[in-house]
Order: structure tokens, then sequence, then C-alpha cells
């Protein structure tokens, strides 16, 4: 008979490294979106505070309120910039901890609405709000996900049956147990795409100790534009951290490129790399968000990545050249020979 945490390891478990690039993908969407909600609450309060002038005093927790969300949005931002470049093995844990900080105080919410503010309806609407935007939006660590969920359905409890009776609570928890579920149902697909990609990491190769050059099945990726190549190369070299359009067209095409004149050119280049790419059947390798782009090193072999997790062969076959072709690579080139000698 299969013990649970077989089960859990065989159909749930991915191991921290193979969700890096979710991790990335989460703390950008979340730094984002923390802007926005920074704006809204801010506003919110601005409004709340011209309309409620003569009555602050009687509104005070409702200020507070607004002030913890501000303040929590802007945690969140901080920490987002913070561990943006963290390591591929540290990225799940660091870069969820902005998403993780903001899913709490929603949950919180929950319980502020019910109880201090005595409004459950609100506090109701503010529990599902921050579910469902966790779980159509960002990739969940399902441990955590489990805990802040059923902690807020707990503090909710009381509320629910005082102000909608036996039925409601009974609906409630329906409901919740089948947001669980899904999240669940989430993280299994999650596993089974990261399976099917790591296949396909078996014919995705690129070298980087000498001349740059991507390979699929052995053979040479062929862009139609020149600059295709620099571009994928330099995004390898981020190691997936993402890149905005101002970043890559100082590279491309130097420090002070007009983005009115180039950024047609750019849009070509990325153009080029996903129609390569797809017509290859090439997936989540070359990822755009936003005007931002990154890389999954996940998803692909790769000398530079073997060298920095040290890989024994990778730094043997290091010897002092990284990707050659391009001038902005001679300080990565010289992080390289530090790193080869011992050094950090």
């Amino acid at each position: 008979m299969i013990s649970p945490r077989e089960l859990y390891k065989r159909y749930f478990y991915i191991s921290p490294i193979d969700l890096a690039d979710y991790a990335e993908r989460n703390r950008f969407r979340n730094y984002y979106m923390n802007w926005a909600a920074l704006f809204g609450s801010f506003f919110t309060l601005l409004g709340y505070m011209i309309l409620e002038r003569n009555n602050l005093r009687q509104n005070l927790t409702t200020i507070i309120f607004f002030i913890i969300c501000i303040a929590v949005n802007l945690v969140s931002i901080l920490l987002s910039k913070v561990f943006a470049h963290a390591s591929r093995e540290k990225a799940y844990i660091l870069k969820n901890i902005p998403l993780y900080i903001v899913f709490t105080w929603g949950m919180t919410s929950c319980v502020y609405n019910f109880y201090l503010q005595q409004n459950p309806f609100i506090g109701v609407i503010t529990f599902f709000n921050a579910v469902l935007i966790m779980l159509c939006v960002f990739s969940i660590c399902i441990h955590v996900f489990f805990v802040l969920v059923c902690g807020a359905f707990c503090g909710i409890a009381p509320g629910l049956l005082e102000n909608f009776g036996l039925s409601g609570l009974f609906y409630f928890a329906f409901i919740t147990g089948l947001v669980i579920v899904l999240a669940a149902f989430l993280r299994y697909r999650d596993k089974q795409y990261i399976t099917a990609l790591k296949k396909q990491k078996k014919s995705l190769q690129v070298k980087t100790f000498g001349n740059f050059t991507a390979l699929y099945d052995k053979k040479v990726l062929k862009f139609s534009r020149t600059k295709s190549n620099e571009l994928l190369a330099y995004l390898i070299y981020k190691n997936g951290s993402s890149v905005n359009t101002k970043e890559l067209l100082a590279v491309l095409y130097g420090d002070y490129a007009d983005s009115a004149r180039y950024g047609a050119s750019l849009r070509l280049l990325i153009s080029d790399i996903k129609h390569t790419l797809s017509e290859l059947e090439i997936q989540n390798f070359f990822i755009t968000e936003y005007n931002n782009f990154r890389i999954n090193p996940e998803v692909v072999q790769c000398d530079y990545y073997d060298f920095l997790a040290g890989d024994k062969t990778a730094a043997k076959a290091f010897t002092g050249e990284f990707m050659s072709q391009y001038s902005w690579a001679e300080s990565a080139t010289a992080f390289l020979e530090r790193k080869a000698c011992g050094g950090n």
C-alpha cells in the first residue's frame, strides 16, 4: 500500500530548483500588482479622509487599516526588488516571500472585516478575491496556501455561523474545500508540465564557453536576424532574471539607443525568436511578460549554468572564454575566471 507521503511525492512534489522559473514569474507579477494596489489603497485612503474629514476620530480603525495596506504593499515591493537576483537554489523560497506577505494580509483582512468592521459580506468577498487571484495568477506553494486558507476559514467560522447560519457555514466550508482541491489539481498539472519540459531539456542545449551557440536536437538554431542570437545570449547570461526593453536596447544597440528608433527592430528580433522556437515546438524557454523578457534555465542544458552549480566537467571545459563574440560578456568572463580560481 502506498503511503500518503509517497503519493504526495509521486503526484505533487516538485523540487525547489525546478520551480525557480515559477518563482520569478510570481515575483514579477506580484511586483507590478503591488504597485497597482499601493496606488489604489493610497487614493482610497485620501478620498476617505476627505469625505470623512469631520469624523476621522470615529473612523480611526478604517484609516489604520488602509495605512497597513499601504505598508504591506511597500514591504512586498521592496522585497521583490531585493530578491530579484536570488540564486536558482533559493529562488522558490525567497522570491515567494513578498507574495505570501500580501496573501497573509489578505486572509487577515477577512477576519478584520468580519469582526472589527462588522461587515461579514465584505469579509467573504475579500476571502474569495484573494484566493482566486492566488489560484489564477500565481503558482502556489500548496502547503502555505493550505495553512493560510484554513487559518482564515477557522478565524471567520464563528462569524459565518452567527451571520449566515449553519447552512451558510456549510456552503462556505464546501467551497473552501473545492478551492483546496483546485489548488492541488493545479499543483499536479504543474508537475506534469515540468516533467514534459525535462524531456525537452535533453534536446535543447546552449554552449557559452567560447562562442555562443544554441542547438536543438544537435542542430544549430538558425534565426533570420543576426542580433536574435545576441538577444538570446544576453538572456542566457542573465540566468532567468527578467530584463526590460530599455536594458535590451542598451545591450544590443548602445547605451543611448533611442527606443522610438530601435524599438521596432527589437520587436522584430523578439518575433523572430518566438517564430523559430514555435516551429521547433520548444516550450517555456523564451518568456515575455509586459515588455520584460527572460529565459527559463530549467529547460535548457547549458555549460554556464553547470559551471555556476559547481559541476566539475563544466569547470574543466571553461578555458577563459565566454560568449567571445559579444563585448558585454567581458565582465562575466572576468567573474568566471575568478570563480574558476576559487574566488567568489
